[in-house]
Order: C-alpha cells, then sequence, then structure tokens
C-alpha cells in the first residue's frame, strides 16, 4: 500500500509524541526510522518507500502510548497489521497496553488450528474478532504478574483458560490453571512452562516445539549488547533467585527463537542460542541487587 492512498488520512510526516515512555517497541518494529534520543523515542527520517511506511504504521499499532503519528490525521485502522506473521508458528499480537507495560505478546499455532495466546495485547472487541477468525486460542499463557491486566479478560472472550504460576497468583487469583513449585511442566503438547523466579516471583518461561522461547522479562535479546541479556536493574524479586533459576533450567532449554516480553526478538540457530544461553548463566551468577532503574536496561 502506498501511504499517500491511506483511507480517511492527510499526508504528513511521523512524529513521536510527549506521552512516548521509551518502552523500545517502536524501535523494534522501525528500526532505522525510529531510535532512542534525550530518554525517548524519535523519527529519525521519514519513509522512502512502502515498505518503510509499513514498519511505521506497524510501529503505531503497537505503541503502548499510541504516541508514534503523523500529523494533519489520525492513523488508518486499516492499515493496522496485526496479529503480524513473525514465522510459520507464530503472530505478533501488536497493540501493546500501558497496563502491562508495554510488554510484546504472542500467539503460536498449535496443531489441528488451534493457537495459544503468550500474555495479552489490550483488550478490544474488534482485535478479539480478528483471533477468532484465526481459529480457536485454547489457553492464555501468563509469564507473570506485569503482564496479567487483560488476562482474564482475553481468557473468557476467547473460551481459553488462563494460567499463571503461584507465585504470582495474587495478580491473577481467578486463573484457571496455577503452576507451582520449579519443575518443568507440561500445559500442551510440544509446550512446557519452566518456572524462572528472579523477575518476579511467579516468573515462568515458556518452551514450544523446540523452536520457540517465549521469556517473559526473565531474559531478552539486547541490541546494544547483541547479545542475550537480563534486565538486572528491574529484576523486582531477586538477582540471586534469578541466577540460581537459569543454573537449574538452562541445558534444559532448546529454542532458536527467543520471544521476550521486553526487549527485543532474535532467531539464531539452537546451537548458538544454547551457548549464549550458558554465557548468560555465568555472567548473572556474579551479579548482586541493585537499586531499581529504568535507564539503565540496555535495550
Amino acid at each position: 500500500m502506498s501511504d499517500s492512498t491511506a483511507p480517511g488520512e492527510e499526508r504528513g510526516a511521523w512524529y513521536v509524541d510527549e506521552r512516548c515512555t521509551n518502552c523500545d517497541v517502536a524501535r523494534q518494529l522501525a528500526p532505522g526510522l525510529i531510535g532512542e534520543a534525550e530518554g525517548r523515542s524519535r523519527v529519525l527520517r521519514q519513509p522512502r518507500d512502502d515498505a518503510e511506511s509499513a514498519a511505521l504504521y506497524a510501529a503505531a499499532f503497537a505503541c503502548p502510548t499510541r504516541s508514534v503519528r503523523r500529523s494533519g490525521g489520525r492513523v488508518a485502522p486499516a492499515y493496522d497489521p496485526f496479529p503480524l506473521r513473525l514465522d510459520d508458528r507464530v503472530l505478533l499480537c501488536g497493540h501493546h497496553s500501558p497496563h502491562t507495560a508495554g510488554a510484546t505478546s504472542y500467539l503460536v499455532r498449535r496443531p489441528g488450528g488451534t493457537a495459544m495466546m503468550i500474555d495479552t495485547p489490550r483488550f478490544a472487541e474488534g482485535l478479539a474478532v480478528r483471533y477468532e477468525e484465526l481459529g480457536p486460542v485454547t489457553d492464555v499463557l501468563l509469564t507473570h504478574r506485569d503482564h496479567t491486566a487483560h488476562g482474564r479478560r482475553w481468557a473468557d472472550r476467547l473460551g481459553a483458560r488462563l494460567w499463571i504460576h503461584e507465585g504470582d497468583l495474587d495478580a491473577a487469583p481467578d486463573a484457571d490453571r496455577v503452576l507451582r513449585g520449579t519443575d518443568p511442566v507440561e500445559v500442551a503438547d510440544g509446550v512446557t512452562a519452566h518456572p524462572l523466579p528472579g523477575h518476579t516471583e511467579g516468573s515462568v518461561l515458556y518452551l514450544a516445539d523446540g523452536r520457540y522461547c517465549f521469556s517473559g522479562d526473565s531474559f531478552y535479546w539486547s541490541r546494544t549488547t547483541a547479545d542475550i541479556e537480563v534486565a538486572e536493574s528491574v529484576t523486582w524479586y531477586s538477582i540471586e533467585e534469578l541466577a540460581a533459576s537459569l543454573a537449574r533450567t538452562a541445558d534444559r532449554l532448546r529454542f532458536e527463537w527467543l520471544l521476550p516480553g521486553h526487549g527485543d526478538r532474535r532467531h539464531l540457530p539452537a546451537e548458538e542460542m544454547a551457548a549464549r544461553l550458558r554465557r548468560l548463566t555465568a555472567r548473572v551468577a556474579t551479579l548482586r541487587p541493585r537499586p531499581i532503574d529504568f535507564t539503565a536496561v540496555r535495550w
């Protein structure tokens, strides 16, 4: 689509307004077009072709504060690309919510035409209809307490089971399934929950098909370091517990896609991911508690 023909819009320059919380979502979806300056995202340049326009539309419909905008008119709903295909099994949900700190959510397709949602986008009836059209969603898998805000509403709307770990159960006390302890649990054929206390007491990552690691806020891909990192400066529960969780779990994890709640995504050969995760485990073992500081996260 050409952005000159967007229905209901006047031509205008893209910009990021003052509501930006510097969550990094827009920069992930429109690299080279949106960057960071003075503690918030900024449009670095205007799009030069349809592909770059599409990237900015994706950033606009993902941004939790709706801060990615065009002058002279609203961003047309017809250009909303979500859910956005990441590969043959995983879709990005977009529409990040300010009530989940702008967390990324995903839909992973399962055999037989069903799917599971990992964390959730903001709730809207129109979005729910889109997911219904893709086929039944059987489960909503919450990674931890920070991402629970819309979980019950999505689960009820889609007729799905809501999952959470007992360590964060007070954030979703009406969950249908409660994970307990630290042992891995098979939640569906090919999908395993690995409790990973650290970021929060009830943090969980979900491993699907030996390819996809939905890591919540336990670890992520950093563009700054070009490696897997933990957000040690916003580890609410215990960095020592996270170190212990990684030491216990890392060798059990085999995946090609790192798909976090915050921070960037990455696709690498499973052997390389495993080696990087081992090195991360060794690094985290040396960390000690530090004051909470959102500006210290190395996106």
